[in-house]
């Protein structure tokens, strides 16, 4: 297979969406099911966002950022979140070069392209917060110096439900720093029978190169896209109709919590990454609908009453949406 990042044509937008599509099909060869995330991935790389995804052990929330990680001409790491796992740890730390004898800075694995942050909510507060300034300013400060980190730079973070013991609920400054959240449910009957046949047939979820999984799309195609994504138009219709729908939401009396400006923001940023990778140069309300439950569901807080009465967030979110018109 040709490199692909090699023999591209300079600044085509379709042809990078056209790279950018074949990713799924090659995380299609390890993953069966999960579509869903695989797009939330996609429109998160296209606007320079980070993705949680959530789900019960055993979803393959692990190996689906190994398969795009495996898919993509770019680097990539891993970081297994545990309780005693420390910031310097996942930033990196001053340490003393013997051969000169003087300090000097050692990079942690957030210096790559995708990180893998695996089951984040098993970490104390203190550590988590290290990756907000990264995921944010797309930098680390050690010592008193800023650090760039590379580009393109997204953090896929897996988190099991809050439920689970031995679980830190992510303080809501982080959340809002995902893009989208991303939940990756039990698959079916067809799917389960799918993952069980390619296990019975000899499928290594360790040895994702026999699984036929090869690099389509580099680090290139992703700025091309990114490019491409900052060009799509949005009419003053679904300008308004992305600010509604935030205001929707500050409005709805089961929220203690609602859109904040920065999300409706975001809003605005996936239903234009969504658009442009279904072949589209302008933004239709429908793709603002398609996007809307993962890029602000984890922005929502619900109110004490609402959960003693068993209400959901998502059912909220879609209440909201509900009541607002729209343009035409």
């Amino acid at each position: 297979m040709t490199d692909p990042t090699t023999e591209r044509p300079a600044g085509t937008g379709d042809h990078a969406r056209e790279r950018l599509s074949a990713v799924r099909h090659e995380v299609a060869k390890a993953v069966v099911g999960q579509d869903a995330a695989v797009s939330g991935l996609l429109v998160a790389l296209l606007c320079g966002g980070h993705v949680l995804m959530e789900g019960v052990p055993g979803v393959a929330k692990t190996l689906l950022v190994r398969s795009l990680a495996a898919a993509l001409s770019v680097d990539t790491r891993r970081v297994q979140f545990t309780p005693d796992l420390m910031p310097g740890d996942i930033t990196g730390s001053m340490v003393i070069d013997s051969h000169r004898g003087e300090l000097s800075f050692r990079e942690g694995p957030l210096f790559t392209n995708l990180l893998l942050a695996d089951e984040i909510n098993r970490t104390p507060p203190k550590t988590q917060s290290a990756l907000l300034e990264a995921m944010e300013e797309g930098q680390v400060s050690v010592d008193g110096v800023s650090r760039p980190l590379p580009r393109p730079f997204l953090v896929a973070a897996t988190q099991n439900p809050i439920e689970y013991e031995g679980t830190y609920p992510l303080p809501e400054a982080q959340l809002d720093r995902f893009l989208l959240k991303v939940v990756l449910p039990v698959p079916g009957r067809d799917d389960e029978l799918a993952v069980v046949r390619r296990h019975a047939a000899g499928f290594d979820p360790r040895d994702l190169g026999a699984a036929g999984v090869t690099a389509v799309a580099g680090a290139d195609d992703i700025h091309d896209g990114q490019v491409a994504v900052g060009g799509v138009q949005v009419s003053d219709e679904v300008a308004g109709y992305v600010v509604d729908i935030a205001r929707a939401t500050r409005q709805s009396p089961s929220l203690s919590l609602g859109v904040s400006p920065r999300g409706a923001t975001a809003l605005l940023r996936s239903s234009r990454a969504w658009a442009w990778l279904n072949g589209r140069d302008f933004v239709t309300p429908d793709d603002v609908k398609s996007v809307a439950h993962a890029t602000l569901v984890h922005r929502l807080g619900l109110r004490p009453e609402a959960e003693l009465e068993g209400v959901d967030v998502g059912q909220v979110l879609a209440s909201a949406l509900g009541s607002v018109p729209v343009p035409r």
